[in-house]
């Protein structure tokens, strides 16, 4: 879908350039073909690319060189030449894995990387930052599994005093 806007803003500025002025349906009409092949690479891309991770069942650097090859053999369809379809299936692919492969930046290539899982990585970041229960407390107010030390006879002195209605110990909240 990102690849067709791309195409269809391609094709917006390729008709607006033109000497013609044909007005807003050239982008569809003259420069169509720009949008399915903008389409058409994209689609083959992320198919290939989540196929290949599906098979392999591997996330990995190579399902994005495999969709990156196919979705640049796209590109060699539009003009018709093998030599163009292994050659731009061969950059495209280049391009892809080794922008997979740096996590998006060169600079980060050098970078120490730790493989830790993603779910300990935020548990301890949950413990690193845990609030003591009386801020939460003060800010929450209790109430929904958040109750403070004495909060069962608060309980009982505010429905006495409300209601009229006296909750022995045994029916009270949690004892803290």
């Amino acid at each position: 879908m990102q690849m067709t806007v791309c195409g269809a803003i391609f094709a917006g500025a390729q008709n607006t350039l033109q000497k013609q002025n044909i007005g807003a349906k050239g982008i569809i009409t003259r420069s169509g073909g720009i949008i399915a092949l903008y389409a058409g690479v994209g689609a083959a891309y992320q198919f290939s690319r989540d196929s290949a991770a599906n098979l392999r069942q591997k996330d990995d650097t190579y399902n994005e060189a495999i969709g990156g090859f196919i979705g640049g053999m796209v590109l060699g369809l539009a003009r018709r030449s093998i030599p163009f379809m292994l050659g731009g299936g061969a950059a495209v692919s280049v391009v892809m894995a080794t922008w997979n492969y740096t996590s998006g930046a060169a600079p980060r290539l050098f970078e120490e990387q730790s493989y830790e899982d993603e779910v300990e990585r935020r548990e301890a970041l949950k413990k690193q930052r845990r609030r003591p229960i009386q801020e939460t407390i003060d800010q929450l107010g209790e109430g929904r599994g958040i109750y403070a030390p004495g909060y069962a006879e608060r309980r009982r002195e505010r429905l006495l005093k409300k209601y009229g209605i006296d909750v022995g110990a045994v029916q009270g909240a949690e004892t803290n």
